[in-house]
């Protein structure tokens, strides 16, 4: 393993999963060999990729560093606390606990209220069992994000400790979050209303290098035009 990267990334362009690792890694200053897994192709169902994570979702992680144990690791936002274990600066959670719950709640609002409803999977159920046309599969995805992130907004517009970011004035995990609904709803061209905080924060987010780099559009993969 001498010759091996430290972190091993397993990806697909779009995923807005896979966004939230990379703006991670590339605010901590890390980098990861990654993996491109096709999900359009089927690649996610793979024999090979369902041994590495059993329901085909992306990103899976592995550390093959001092103190990582070379095995799989799935699910975005437990990634996301294991770098900040091991990679506390810079700090993605907020000092105490009240202002971390807050910050996880936030994030989950994103990541696991709003992000599961439009993935490929329920894409490929809705459209097969559930008979939904295009018409009817964008509607879908229209309403999800729709919701997710106006309840986002109606929090983040009216809690005092919303800064300059969703969380005071530093990137939490719950900007990353936030990002990686609203890149993911933009290559899909779809544009909630009634978000004003959400789109400022956005707009924050992406004056940061870390998160330009982690730009669906600018991923190996992505098609020349979105």
């Amino acid at each position: 393993m001498t010759n091996a990267p430290r972190f091993e990334l397993f990806s697909f362009w779009r995923t807005s999963a896979t966004y939230r690792v990379r703006v991670a890694l590339n605010l901590k200053g890390l980098s990861a060999e990654e993996r491109n897994i096709n999900v359009d192709a089927g690649e996610n169902r793979s024999e090979a990729f369902l041994k590495i994570n059993p329901l085909g979702g992306l990103p899976a992680f592995i550390d093959h560093g001092p103190g990582g144990d070379g095995a799989p690791m799935t699910q975005s936002l437990a990634i996301l606390e294991y770098l900040e274990e091991i990679w506390p600066a810079p700090p993605l959670l907020p000092e105490g606990a009240p202002a971390r719950a807050r910050v996880r709640s936030l994030a989950l609002m994103m990541a696991v209220d709003t992000h599961p409803f439009v993935t490929p999977r329920v894409k490929r159920y809705l459209t097969g069992k559930g008979r939904f046309d295009d018409a009817a599969w964008r509607a879908w995805q229209i309403h999800w994000f729709t919701t997710g992130l106006q309840a986002l907004e109606q929090r983040l517009a009216t809690e005092e400790a919303t800064g300059a970011f969703a969380h005071g004035d530093s990137v939490t995990i719950a900007d990353i979050c936030l990002a990686s609904v609203i890149a993911v709803a933009r290559v899909f061209k779809i544009e909630p209303p009634d978000i004003p905080t959400v789109n400022r924060i956005m707009a924050a987010c992406e004056q940061l290098e870390a998160f330009q780099r982690a730009e669906p559009s600018r991923q190996a993969g992505a098609p020349k035009a979105l």
